[in-house]
């Protein structure tokens, strides 16, 4: 099944547009795992049970594990996601962007190395740099649109010379729908602390799925986000939120509480469809 295809189901089956983002922080683990040489593969593949019935997808957060070589904890995590709950995509979120044979590789250790259902990657070296992923019609290709940080606004809000007004992340959004979706296996992110920009990426990409990071810790609005980001059918979002759910508790029932916190956004986002 691909990567689309697996999304709208579990939109459906678990009536949740929230996506879990999986980014362990050592230092913050909860304490019955400090010391355990397996807790980072632990305690993500704890927080993924406690919550895969509430969610449409995971988004493990590669850094977080490369940096303390936890690569082979990631690609277990994501077997382990495939395994236990099969029909919940995983989104790895990468955000890859080279040319050439660099960026095929990229495609080959995002897709066959760790399993990943789709990949998060940045379009801004064009499309060259992004169509060996583009060409895997059965995965996910999620590029970067406009960002949640305080300095996309440095590049991403530009307006374009001789474009009539258009703005760098505008014109990302327009070229992805029109002219790279060949296969429709595109998404887009746009943070939900931008919820102005959030309504003109929908308008010009249609009803391509959105990722929407920045609710939770950022502090983005659930209802702004809904109001402007969702399709005509009340769906076309994947609401990102890691820290909140992750760090919902610190003892022996820290997956509980990231499930309850997980039930809790899902349940705000439903009130607003």
């Amino acid at each position: 099944m691909t990567f689309m295809a697996q999304l709208a189901a579990a939109w459906q089956r678990n009536e949740s547009l929230v996506c879990v983002g999986l980014d362990p922080e050592p230092e913050r683990l909860p304490a019955p795992l400090r010391g355990d040489a397996d807790a980072i593969f632990g305690f993500c593949a704890a927080i993924v049970d406690a919550t895969a019935d509430l969610v449409c997808c995971f988004k493990p957060q590669i850094a977080h594990f490369a940096a303390v070589g936890a690569e082979d904890a990631l690609t277990r995590l994501i077997a382990h996601i495939h395994d236990r709950h099969p029909g919940v995509p995983v989104i790895l979120d990468a955000k890859r962007g080279d040319i050439g044979s660099t960026a095929m590789r990229y495609a080959q250790e995002a897709f066959d190395r760790h399993g990943a259902d789709a990949v998060t990657v940045n379009p801004y070296l064009g499309r060259d740099s992004v169509q060996p992923f583009l060409d895997r019609a059965e995965k996910g290709v999620v590029l970067l649109c406009r960002t949640s940080n305080p300095g996309a606004r440095d590049l991403q809000d530009l307006v374009l010379a001789g474009s009539g007004g258009q703005r760098l992340y505008q014109h990302v959004a327009t070229t992805v729908a029109r002219d790279w979706n060949a296969n429709g296996n595109c998404l887009l992110v746009v943070g939900a602390t931008c919820p102005q920009e959030l309504a003109d990426v929908r308008r010009l990409a249609g009803d391509m799925p959105l990722l929407v990071p920045g609710v939770g810790a950022q502090g983005g609005d659930v209802e702004a986000v809904v109001r402007h980001g969702k399709t005509a059918a009340g769906s076309g979002l994947l609401i990102s939120s890691s820290r909140a759910i992750l760090y919902a508790g610190s003892g022996n029932d820290f997956a509980s509480a990231a499930r309850d916190a997980t039930r809790a956004l899902r349940d705000a986002i439903n009130r607003c469809r």
